[in-house]
């Protein structure tokens, strides 16, 4: 051992560190992926998107406060939905909406559409705080209701939705899109219960997105419509939800702060809670933070960690160079994958009009969705309200 210890001395002394440091091998210092090369693949429709709906509805939309509503009409649509009428007291939405679905008739009031027995489904992007109200009138009208997110505002409304929904029996559905229409999330699910990587023991959700602050309504920097973890925090939590298949959760710690948008000083600009459910744990994180030079309104990535693999969403980009949006990385016991989701078929659509049709809950499980609000609604009354100072 004494010997081994002057000579180790003496190879320091006569190598010096720079020397030393140039005779190591790359892969000490993690210079070079490993392993073998990724194997590329292109993932199958999974739906024959092109197959005509099995089931049909007449549906109404009222509400046009969000651009979401026009993705979540079209989900309805490519289900099968029929949309006869809407309502908004937006001019210039209005226009634009009409010109869109010229076959559809501007109704005079929200009543003409809640009284119509014609009309099966109402959907809504209104304001946020009075989607919860006006999904209730609608179920107790006879009718179900699909909301964009957050679909209720307070743990109040979210306690009565549940009452009603009871109650009457109807369906109240909640678009979570950055999973229920994104392509590379539905490919996802299918490998997880697949049981691809396993059982799934955590995700991690980072989702930045872009402000373009000139174009948001007045209504977007209040807080009483959800503020930061509320809003854009349910598209994550709905994830934890559906991969971890948590039925019971909790909001373990949770985080806001207005870093950069003093002019707006109840606005909430970054926000990360910690999850943990009964299938698995999870992490979010959100912002405001998304610059100019992405080329996108935002770099949604998921990793879903399982005991025998884990998985990597790119959503809408691949800041690596890869174009277009939906890419997936797999990782299990025997190689790496990439698998390009672009040509995924989105179920939802058809699914929802089917569980309408057919008084059932394929698209999407009732108390998931309800789960989903009541981690969000938690994590953001419970905020730590963060100041940086230096």
């Amino acid at each position: 051992m004494q010997f081994e210890n002057v000579g180790r001395r003496s190879f320091l002394k006569t190598m010096g560190a720079a020397g030393m440091m140039s005779a190591l091998p790359e892969a000490a210092f993690a210079l070079h992926p490993g392993g073998s090369t990724i194997a590329h693949e292109v993932a199958a429709a999974g739906l024959d998107a092109e197959a005509q709906p099995k089931h049909s509805i007449k549906f109404a939309v009222i509400g046009l406060d969000h651009g979401h509503i026009l993705g979540i009409t079209e989900a309805v649509i490519r289900g099968g939905g029929e949309l006869v009428a809407f309502y908004s007291t937006l001019p210039r939405e209005t226009a634009a909406f009409q010109k869109a679905h010229p076959t559809a008739r501007l109704a005079k009031s929200e009543e003409e559409i809640l009284n119509d027995p014609s009309i099966q489904l109402v959907a809504s992007a209104a304001i946020p705080c009075l989607r919860a109200p006006l999904g209730i009138r609608a179920m107790k009208h006879g009718k179900d209701f699909l909301s964009d997110k957050p679909a209720m505002t307070t743990l109040e409304q979210l306690a009565e939705v549940r009452k009603v929904t009871a109650e009457t029996g109807r369906l109240y559905g909640i678009m979570y899109s950055e999973r229920l229409e994104v392509p590379a999330a539905v490919q996802a699910g299918y490998l997880v219960k697949q049981g691809a990587i396993g059982k799934v023991v955590q995700t991690i959700n980072i989702a930045p997105h872009q402000l373009n602050a000139p174009s948001r309504p007045a209504w977007h920097w209040d807080t009483r419509n959800g503020g930061i973890l509320c809003d854009i925090g349910s598209h994550q939590a709905d994830q934890f939800v559906y991969f971890t298949g948590s039925t019971t959760a909790e909001v373990t710690a949770s985080q806001i702060a207005n870093v950069n948008h003093p002019e707006h000083k109840e606005f909430q600009d970054f926000g990360d809670m910690m999850l943990h459910g009964n299938g698995g744990a999870g992490y979010v994180r959100v912002d405001w933070f998304t610059p100019g030079g992405l080329g996108t309104w935002g770099d949604g990535r998921l990793f879903i960690l399982g005991t025998e693999g884990y998985i990597e969403l790119r959503k809408y980009v691949d800041v690596a160079g890869r174009p277009g949006g939906n890419h997936l990385f797999i990782v299990d016991g025997k190689q790496a994958r990439y698998i390009d989701c672009s040509k995924v078929a989105l179920p939802f659509g058809p699914q929802f009009v089917g569980d309408i049709v057919n008084r059932t809950h394929t698209a999407q499980n009732q108390e998931a969705a309800f789960l989903t609000m009541e981690l969000v609604l938690k994590a953001q009354k419970g905020a730590k309200v963060l100041t940086f100072t230096a």
